[in-house]
């Protein structure tokens, strides 16, 4: 199971990488948002996949799993959501001043 989550994040990267490479604003900003995502799954695969019981049925469980890499990525998914708001944000505010979301266009122009 290890190994098909590690395809997955590698497809995620790759994916983001492509996205955040290109010229469009839009595309890079889903492609921060899916390298996040790949981020995720990254962590979840290196923490190691478990069956087991819940971490809080006391000390008569023999077998439980580690809540600290699913708080860290719940936090990480918080953050995320509130990042990618703001970079929406931020790509629309800029595209109504400069007319334009192509950043070949953008980084030519002198500040105003």
């Amino acid at each position: 199971m290890e190994i098909l989550m590690c395809v997955a994040v590698g497809i995620l990267f790759a994916v983001a990488v492509f996205l955040i490479l290109s010229r469009s604003l839009l595309r890079i900003v889903l492609g921060m948002s899916i390298l996040t995502h790949g981020v995720h799954l990254l962590l979840i695969t290196m923490s190691r996949l478990k069956t087991g019981a819940p971490p809080l049925l006391g000390e008569m469980a023999e077998k439980y799993v580690d809540p600290l890499p699913q708080a860290l990525i719940l936090t990480s998914i918080v953050i995320n959501f509130g990042l990618t708001a703001f970079f929406f944000v931020l790509s629309y505010r800029s595209y109504l001043k400069l007319q334009t979301d192509d950043m070949e266009e953008v980084r030519g122009r002198p500040y105003e």
